[in-house]
């Protein structure tokens, strides 16, 4: 009786098994077939850029898909400039910073009009998949679009700021802060030798996760970021305080996007208030944009870069490819633009404590 009644549940387990596979089949089939994808790269660069173009450019050739170019982002889109890429077509890029393809933020894809002609532009080459490496305002592009003309997108996370929702990571982050931390070392040396406090203004206009990280890494005494609200006569006092006992060298490290200001802001505050210390403000500026990508920045790029390909093979459309305790993550783009990553109590918890 023991025998037949596992006979029996081998038997329907097989059963189920069998058409769970055909109704995945099923599910493959009915999708959008994609034959030719596009990729370009748009908003700001981020190191790693290059890396993610490899990724698609490669996977797309395994499948045997046809892939193609997009030059400075969705203006080239708009203009035409597209062309056929091979797998030699990104030989030797997976170290380089910037973008091969260039980028470009473009005004005119936001209009009717402008999206039209792109749209007739990728149909007279049968291009029916895109991939769109950037962050939010690309990602708003690229939604629109597929919704207008009902060609997929998928969308790669390329900022320094990591300020996009579904992601641990986004490509250049890792790149950029460790550029600033680089550059807020040396800062320090020169600080102690002359006794002066000293401002570090870094990029982050919406989101401070550079200046957190990088501050948190390099014994910033202060951070100032967009998040959270900036208490300036605490700091006054907490570097009066700290003045009184002979304390001299200071790192205050500012996001750009800070509401009190930037880094000059800051530290004309501070010398007006604290006219006894030696203030210096250093801008760090664009330097943090480029440089070879980090290992980090190169294995996520490639990672998500591959993923975004099978996302279109297999069905899954419009949504973004992020990476979430070691995992793929398929953010819808709509959510990935409307979302915000948030920085949580611990971290400034811990700016508190360490700074002290």
């Amino acid at each position: 009786m023991i025998k037949f009644v596992a006979r029996f549940l081998l038997h329907r387990i097989g059963i189920a098994i069998v058409n769970q596979y055909i109704n995945d089949q099923l599910k493959i089939m009915s999708a959008k077939k994609v034959s030719k994808i596009a990729v370009l790269t748009s908003g700001g660069d981020s190191p790693g850029m290059n890396a993610a173009i490899r990724a698609v450019v490669r996977t797309s050739i395994y499948h045997g898909l046809q892939v193609f170019g997009v030059s400075r982002g969705y203006n080239g889109m708009i203009d035409d400039d597209i062309f056929e890429m091979y797998s030699r077509s990104v030989g030797n890029i997976i170290q380089r910073g910037g973008t091969i393809l260039k980028t470009a933020r473009s005004a005119q894809f936001f209009e009717t009009e402008g999206r039209k002609i792109a749209y007739e532009n990728l149909k007279k080459r049968g291009i029916d998949g895109i991939v769109v490496i950037g962050g939010d305002g690309s990602f708003k592009g690229a939604q629109k679009f597929s919704n207008e003309f009902d060609i997929p997108c998928i969308g790669i996370p390329g900022t320094i700021d990591k300020d996009i929702a579904g992601s641990d990571f986004t490509i250049g982050f890792d790149t950029a802060v460790n550029t600033a931390v680089e550059a807020i070392d040396k800062i320090r040396d020169t600080a102690d030798a002359h006794d002066r406090l000293f401002v570090v203004e870094v990029m982050g206009r919406d989101a401070g996760y550079i200046a957190l990280h990088s501050g948190i890494a390099t014994g910033a005494e202060n951070i100032l970021i967009p998040e959270t609200k900036t208490d300036m006569e605490a700091m006054i006092a907490s570097l009066t305080e700290k003045e009184k006992r002979k304390k001299l060298v200071n790192l205050i490290v500012v996001a750009e996007g800070d509401e009190f200001g930037g880094g000059t802001e800051v530290g004309n505050y501070i010398k007006e208030k604290l006219p006894n210390a030696d203030v210096r403000v250093c801008i760090l500026g664009h330097i943090q944009r480029g440089g070879s990508p980090s290992c980090l920045d190169r294995l996520i790029a490639s990672r998500m870069g591959y993923h975004a390909v099978e996302c279109l093979i297999n069905g899954t459309h419009n949504v973004m490819v992020g990476i979430e305790d070691n995992k793929m993550k398929y953010t819808p783009l709509d959510n990935a633009v409307k979302a915000k990553q948030k920085i949580s109590e611990e971290w400034m918890r811990i700016v508190k404590i360490l700074a002290s």
